[in-house]
């Protein structure tokens, strides 16, 4: 790439420069925009650094919200965008590892550049013209893909400690090389001290934006090597040397590297599925044993499942996810370890359909997929016999779902108040009784009518409920 001495600014933010230079004020184009602009890359969100003052930018566009204000910080909304200002400045000393202590604004924009943390993120255009300013040769770094920080490393990074994970981030998602020395910082102790002081929720922003990357284990091998991952993933570090290979060559790699590359073969786009596959296994050194048949070693892992899901609850829920997403994996986890065979019955099908759940279907089968991906970093052959069992259990699924059989309580042709009609009182036995309908119908659909189902129910309270009351 050769350096640029313009971008090309779209026309809603020179209209926006305009305004800015009718009261005599300068407007830069900052940060990740203008690298990807170098980069050519479509911006979706735009940063402006000015030397006007917050209170001039609220006096300047109609509607200003002071989201950051003590930092010099506004949002302006204006042409349908979302505009994040902030007057020049630099900062004094990080106590806290992410807010500086105090803000001093500064006169000109290469002294505002000069606080910001890499080099490729510390190159300005000029509002109205595009021009570019680069003092710290940021666009040498992207043409080489290099990450550098702007400045001595170790001062950068103990100003916030979230810096070092979003070197890293970048790294996975743009595919540079974190520079020599910039590394090195990464991994110093009073840098990983600074780093285990972010907010769970500061760290598990930027590790779910490693795993939507278009290959994660990049970058989720640099959390590793750095110390990160050990600090907010402790549970993980036991993956590593754990050996699953054994003479059957169902693994290639150990739990780790499997789990690394279980992500890289999951959707990019899906994140629910990517971080399954990152906890899918997680449990296994718990539950690791050996055994020797006919002389050779035999690695089993029975009841991973089970705590891996544990596993990946407790981790999930320490790193602030959302009640519906921690069920939502925990599920996949669980359940991933489903063995079809030809000879299940239709209504295990359907058993199956009921325990993984109509709404997990397709979630399910792509985990299944990335973790046969991670075996041996190949996709399941078409022709194979496990692709085979795979499309057959798809095709009676969706037979299964064509026939409209019922998959829940709801779909039973009877509910609570028809049995209460019948003078089945409201409690316990009234929640056994419709789990034993659901249950016939599960084994017979043709069970699945309103008078067949109330004859049942009539017996099963005389039988199990009334009888035993009366003996």
């Amino acid at each position: 790439m050769i350096s640029k001495k313009s971008v090309k600014i779209p026309e809603p933010l020179v209209k926006v420069s305009r305004i800015f230079s009718g009261d005599g004020f300068k407007s830069y184009l900052v940060g990740g925009a203008v690298r990807d602009m170098l980069m050519g890359k479509q911006c979706h969100d735009y940063d402006i650094a000015t030397d006007a003052s917050p209170e001039q930018v609220t006096e300047l566009f109609k509607k200003v919200i002071p989201t950051g204000i003590t930092h010099g910080t506004v949002t302006v909304h204006i042409f349908g965008m979302k505009l994040e200002t902030t007057t020049f400045r630099t900062e004094s000393a990080y106590s806290d590892g992410r807010h500086p202590d105090t803000v001093s604004y500064a006169p000109d924009i290469e002294e505002d550049l000069a606080r910001r943390d890499f080099t490729m993120n510390a190159i300005a255009a000029e509002l109205s013209t595009g021009i570019i300013t680069d003092p710290f040769c940021g666009q040498k770094d992207i043409a080489e893909k290099i990450i550098r920080t702007v400045g001595n490393p170790l001062e950068r990074f103990s100003e916030d400690g979230l810096r070092p994970v979003r070197a890293i981030r970048f790294a996975s998602q743009l595919g540079f090389r974190i520079e020599e020395k910039t590394f090195e910082a990464i991994s110093s102790p009073d840098i990983l001290r600074r780093t285990s002081g972010i907010s769970a929720e500061r760290f598990r922003d930027e590790f779910c934006k490693v795993l939507q990357t278009e290959k994660p284990s990049v970058g989720l091998q640099l959390l590793e090597q750095t110390g990160i991952l050990g600090i907010f993933i402790p549970q993980f570090t036991s993956c590593r040397g754990c050996i699953q290979q054994d003479k059957r060559g169902f693994h290639e790699f150990d739990v780790a590297d499997h789990l690394f590359y279980a992500c890289d073969g999951a959707p990019k786009e899906n994140l629910t599925v990517r971080l399954a596959a990152f906890f899918h296994d997680i449990g296994k050194p718990d539950v690791r044993t050996e055994s020797t048949e006919d002389g050779e070693l035999r690695i089993h892992f029975h009841g991973h499942e089970a705590a891996s899901e544990k596993k990946a609850r407790e981790i999930l829920t320490a790193l602030k996810f959302s009640n519906e997403e921690i069920k939502s994996v925990c599920h996949l986890v669980k359940e991933h370890m489903f063995r079809y065979e030809s000879t299940w019955s239709d209504a295990a099908v359907r058993r199956f359909i009921i325990r993984a759940g109509k709404e997990n279907l397709e979630n399910l089968f792509l985990l299944r997929a990335a973790d046969s991906f991670a075996m041996h970093r190949a996709p399941l052959q078409e022709h194979s016999p496990e692709q085979k069992q795979l499309c057959e259990l798809k095709r009676r699924i969706r037979e299964c779902l064509e026939k409209k059989s019922a998959l829940s309580l709801k779909d039973l042709k009877v509910n609570g108040d028809d049995l209460m009609e019948l003078g089945i009182p409201r409690g316990k036995a009234l929640g056994q009784i419709l789990a034993k309908l659901f249950e016939a119908v599960t084994d017979s659909p043709q069970m699945n009518s309103r008078e067949s189902l109330l004859a049942l129910a009539s017996r099963i309270y005389r039988e199990d409920f009334v009888r035993q009351q009366n003996p």
